[in-house]
């Protein structure tokens, strides 16, 4: 048993200062006040203390592509790539691949929740079912309708929580039905569907947008696409990329404004690029080169990010509380408020979609999995299950 002082902590609820935190065997035991504690804390934590970050579209990281090499050892490089970004739960993404390459992912992630592999909660395959007017950087050849083979993939239940991302004109409502009674949660992308067909997939229990914005139908006076739909429609949340590139400031404050902090969550995107050195990795048949923050094609395309999610907490942050010209963001939201609310875009709203119910929050019972950030936003250390994963060297009282 471990107890631990925090200077400042948010719970997901509320802010704190001054705080005792136990940990016991992995869990959250309590949290009080240390001015009414009984508790002895043996490590001083000094910035701020916050549940881990979670991140459900990582393609790679730490070096290493999830499609380049399915495998528990891709995954390990992966999580360590993330952790020193506070991120503690992640779903390992497949890009469009074949269906024997959907079946070594879904080997690869069931190792590894079986290995208790720390930081993978179940994987995201994002297509094959798509849209080749918007695959992106999604190889052509491998784009297709739904079949048994990949459905089989899917639809293992050794996989932990499964996301899938279809496009709604590539995958009818009664199989979208079908996968969500299975508890896999149906994300929209990669689609030009109209309207009524992402309404239609909506119905049937689609609840979710991967990356808004980005490879979707647009937004214009008399055809609402995806980008209207999930904008307005209560019953769907989205991912969103706040790397500065994929997004412009203004729409990751016209999402915010929409969706809430409910509703919304930061996603990376991340490629092998995160947590190394890499400046070039290969793909089909051009060249991911990294140049500053953003990752793109020969052709100047985006193609994923080096995005990593402590820094997609500042850029939100920032975008939604440095735009005076614009005006204010919400007459009764303070920059305090706003913190909060972007903390739980990358911690709480996550954990809620996917059903991880012990997870994205600090209170009594749930996962230790926490972060200590300073004060610009970079992550000092990381807590997974209470074992310190990644960070600094802590003051023991």
């Amino acid at each position: 048993m471990k107890t631990y002082f925090a200077k400042q902590l948010f719970d997901g609820q509320q802010m704190h200062h001054n705080m005792h935190m136990q940990i016991d065997q992995g869990r959250i035991v309590n949290i009080i006040a240390a001015s009414q504690s009984t508790l002895q804390a043996q490590i001083q934590l000094d910035g701020l203390v916050t549940a881990g970050f979670i991140d459900l579209q990582v393609n790679g990281g730490g070096g290493v592509l999830f499609n380049y090499e399915p495998s528990s050892e891709t995954l390990n490089k992966m999580v360590q790539g993330h952790h020193q970004y506070g991120t503690t739960a992640m779903l390992p993404t497949l890009i469009t691949d074949s269906s024997d390459k959907m079946k070594l992912a879904a080997d690869a992630v069931s190792r590894a929740i079986a290995q208790s592999i720390e930081g993978i909660v179940g994987v995201h395959f994002e297509g094959p079912h798509l849209s080749l007017a918007k695959n992106g950087i999604h190889p052509s050849n491998q784009v297709r309708p739904v079949s048994d083979v990949d459905l089989a993939t899917i639809t293992r239940k050794d996989l932990g929580k499964v996301l899938i991302t279809i496009a709604p004109e590539n995958m009818p409502p009664d199989v979208i039905r079908d996968l969500v009674s299975q508890g896999l949660v149906v994300s929209l992308g990669h689609s030009g569907a109209d309207i009524d067909t992402v309404l239609g997939a909506i119905d049937a229990g689609a609840h979710c947008f991967t990356h808004l914005y980005n490879a979707m139908s647009g937004l214009s006076a008399r055809t609402p696409g995806m980008i209207g739909a999930a904008l307005t429609d209560s019953r769907v949340s989205a991912g969103i990329i706040a790397d500065m590139h994929h997004v412009h400031p203004l729409n990751l404050r016209l999402a915010y404004q929409c969706l809430g902090p409910q509703r919304l969550m930061l996603v990376t995107d991340a490629m092998a690029h995160v947590g190394s050195d890499m400046q070039t990795l290969p793909w089909l048949d051009s060249t991911i080169t990294r140049i500053g923050g953003k990752l793109t094609l020969e052709d100047g395309s985006l193609a994923g990010s080096c995005l990593d999610m402590a820094s997609g907490v500042k850029n939100m942050y920032q975008s939604l509380i440095q735009a005076p010209e614009h005006g204010s963001l919400q007459a009764d939201k303070s920059p305090h408020q706003v913190l909060m609310d972007v903390l739980n875009m990358a911690s709480k709203t996550p954990a809620s979609l996917m059903g991880l119910s012990d997870r994205g929050c600090l209170k009594d019972g749930y996962h230790a999995d926490f972060i200590l950030l300073d004060e610009n936003f970079e992550t000092q250390a990381c807590w997974i299950g209470g074992k310190q994963v990644a960070g600094i060297t802590l003051t023991r009282l």
